[in-house]
């Protein structure tokens, strides 16, 4: 198989052309060979490289200036996908499409967690861009697969892990407030990247939720990561209400891997159990890069 991954310097991104090159012929680029927001752009790379499967990684991911830059937001989350719905269809490829457990509104009650089947209501501009999205990708293609993952780590780029670290080997003893009444299933995207290549394999269709099994807070979340890295650490409790942020999160962000799970293709495991396997490759690394940028 062909595919062409968008975003492919990003954490999902990355893992994607990893793990997917292994067994398939795949062109990975992003936004310096690549805007999705144009058109034009997007439809020569398409044609040129005549791929059976685009995988859209990319994304304007910062949740909180997504609510002042929201003609950006909407440019790259809206726009840009459905390029590549258009793109996907004319030419005769799949779209897989990543998503966002902020599509739901979080209001039900923990641990009840949410299907593909449950109703949608965004709290952030960045969660209507991206329900947005999945409507547009819809609309272009019947040939796609939308993938909803949530609070999502990985090696590259930035992410909470890589924060709660840098603040934690910066000064152990500085209390860190982290919020502990906000839960979701942290996700592995080397995980994530594995399933993405289940999911070809068995010609997925269709809107997939796809996280970790298992929940937790993020306050667990940075307590168990620090623990298992070996790095002394003053994180304490707080409540949503304590740590104001300019968009809104969901409070109950857990997703259920229903479909997955129905089309015998679930490859996503325990949040603790990947975030162990996750601190025993990359350990020395990440402490080795956080050091550097504090220097």
């Amino acid at each position: 198989m062909k595919i062409l991954i968008c975003g492919g310097k990003g954490q999902l991104g990355a893992d994607c052309d990893k793990t997917l090159s292994e067994i398939h012929e795949v062109m990975s680029v992003d936004l310096d060979r690549l805007d999705i927001t144009d058109i034009s752009n997007v439809e020569a790379a398409v044609k040129d490289f005549g791929p059976d499967f685009i995988l859209n990684c990319a994304a304007y991911t910062q949740v909180d200036a997504c609510e002042t830059k929201r003609d950006l937001a909407r440019k790259v989350n809206v726009e840009g996908p459905r390029n590549l719905a258009v793109a996907a269809q004319k030419h005769g490829a799949q779209l897989i499409h990543i998503s966002t457990d902020y599509v739901f509104d979080g209001r039900k009650e923990v641990p009840e967690p949410y299907t593909e089947q449950d109703e949608t209501s965004p709290v952030s501009y960045y969660g209507v861009t991206k329900l947005e999205a999945e409507g547009a990708v819809r609309g272009a293609t019947d040939n796609h697969m939308i993938l909803r993952t949530a609070w999502m780590y990985g090696i590259r780029g930035q992410n909470f892990l890589k924060t709660m670290l840098r603040l934690a080997l910066k000064d152990p003893k500085r209390e860190i407030k982290v919020v502990n009444d906000q839960f979701g299933s942290p996700t592995w995207s080397y995980r994530l990247a594995l399933q993405i290549a289940r999911l070809i394999e068995s010609e997925g269709q269709g809107t997939y939720h796809a996280t970790s099994e298992g929940y937790g807070t993020w306050y667990e979340l940075g307590t168990v990561f620090l623990d298992k890295m070996g790095v002394p650490h003053s994180l304490i409790p707080c409540t949503t209400e304590e740590y104001p942020t300019p968009a809104r999160r969901p409070m109950n962000s857990i997703l259920e891997n229903q479909r997955l799970k129905e089309s015998g293709v679930n490859a996503m495991q325990n949040w603790k159990s990947d975030l162990a396997e996750f601190v025993l490759r990359f350990r020395d690394r990440l402490i080795n890069e956080v050091r550097e940028g504090l220097t």
